[in-house]
């Protein structure tokens, strides 16, 4: 037996490190604490749709209520992030994210933080400008040249008139 024999596979052992979208200070996002867990209140209610006698035994939905105003965000990142989430926005200025995927609450917890950190993720840059675009002179030339030629098979369709 070698030495290499005994030596541990690190590529299959699981990952210490912890989600980056949940750590136990609250929600990260791109490597900051945007949201601390304490501007985070859960609540769960009873799930509806399909699950037996345990949908009806057990409050398993979680609703997530988060102040816009305790999100650190810059102003221009909450503006988009309110734009992207209206549907969740009340008019006090709180997000209200649901989630009633899973059977287990906890999973289901984890699944509005997630929900929460991807909204954020999609508001953190600002989008690419538009750069207007106008058409090249040859591309206008044969645009052009295409709407004569087909003008002149039209015409020749008419009937001559002596």
């Amino acid at each position: 037996m070698t030495s290499d024999d005994n030596q541990f596979d690190w590529s299959r052992a699981p990952d210490p490190r912890p989600d980056p979208a949940r750590e136990v200070g609250g929600v990260i996002v791109n490597g900051k604490l945007v949201a601390r867990e304490s501007a985070l209140d859960f609540s769960f209610v009873a799930s509806a749709g399909p699950g037996g006698q345990n949908v009806n035994k057990r409050a398993t939905k979680c609703v997530m209520r988060v102040p816009l105003r305790a999100l650190d965000l810059r102003p221009d990142q909450l503006d988009r992030l309110a734009s992207l989430a209206s549907l969740y926005l009340t008019q006090g200025g709180e997000l209200v994210i649901d989630c009633d995927e899973n059977r287990s609450q906890g999973r289901n917890k984890d699944g509005c933080i997630e929900r929460l950190a991807d909204l954020i993720r999609r508001a953190w840059n600002a989008p690419k400008p538009r750069k207007k675009t106008k058409p090249s002179k040859g591309s206008i030339r044969r645009r052009l040249d295409g709407k004569r030629e087909r003008g002149e098979v039209k015409k020749q369709r008419r009937r001559v008139d002596d």
